[in-house]
């Protein structure tokens, strides 16, 4: 069955906000443009702003400690620098992380939407050039949707690609295929990859991108059909190019 490109997405603030893409230039050796740029450092975390380097997500606020996160959509201005982000219940905020009035606002908004019971959003953060994701390299990450066919008849329930944060997907392929693409190069338009690792999948993925509320045992019923919580994998771009949607995919 062919392969083709059904959906791009990229989250300028790592765990907030999504935004579709119809199309994306990748370049070598790089995350996807504006995505993971920023991510909101949670209370008691000390970072370094003077001297930013690569931290896992243990250090920042995300879905899986705030599962209201998982309800923000993102739209980027790339002329203006500034993100527009919106929540059902928030509202809406425009931010620009240039400014410091701009962030401090951003983290007032946002923090209502972090439990009570969980460390505060405190800053934005970001290392130049490098992409905040879960991996210490640039990745960019891949899911098919037969897998999510798949993972949604193990729940029971109808599952939105939006709950894994995945920055491309697509159809065609049995369920899980996509792990044995881990050690092998693929093509997607113009664009070449070398798939590199599985992705552990953690609670962000329990949380209904719509409201913002914990719905589905997303990670048990992965851990009961396959015996892992793993879905999707990880991907490191070697060449430049451009992928848009309906692109065909090759293994290589």
């Amino acid at each position: 069955m062919t392969l083709n490109v059904t959906e791009i997405f990229r989250h300028p603030i790592k765990a907030h906000g999504v935004e579709a893409l119809k199309s994306v230039a990748l370049a070598t050796g790089k995350c996807l443009p504006w995505d993971r740029v920023w991510a909101v450092v949670e209370e008691g975390r000390t970072l370094d702003a003077n001297a930013p380097e690569w931290v896992s997500c243990r250090n920042f606020t995300r879905g899986a400690k705030a599962p209201e996160l998982m309800a923000i959509t993102a739209e980027v201005d790339p002329a203006a620098g500034t993100i527009s982000l919106t929540h059902p219940r928030a509202g809406s905020i425009t931010l620009d992380p240039s400014n410091n009035d701009s962030i401090a606002a951003f983290i007032a908004w946002s923090k209502p939407l972090t439990p009570a019971n969980r460390m505060a959003p405190t800053a934005l953060y970001s290392v130049p050039n490098v992409g905040l994701t879960d991996s210490s390299w640039p990745s960019v990450s891949l899911n098919l949707h037969s897998s999510l066919q798949a993972l949604e008849a193990q729940a029971g329930a109808s599952l939105s690609p939006l709950r894994f944060r995945g920055n491309i997907w697509l159809n065609g392929e049995k369920p899980m295929q996509e792990f044995d693409w881990v050690g092998k190069e693929i093509r997607i338009g113009s664009v070449r990859l070398e798939v590199r690792e599985r992705i552990e999948r953690c609670l962000a993925t329990t949380a209904n991108p719509d409201t913002g509320e914990r719905d589905v045992d997303t990670l048990k019923a992965l851990k009961t059909g396959w015996g892992h919580q793993d879905f999707g994998v990880k991907a490191y771009v070697l060449q430049d190019g451009t992928i848009t949607l309906n692109d065909q995919v090759e293994i290589l």
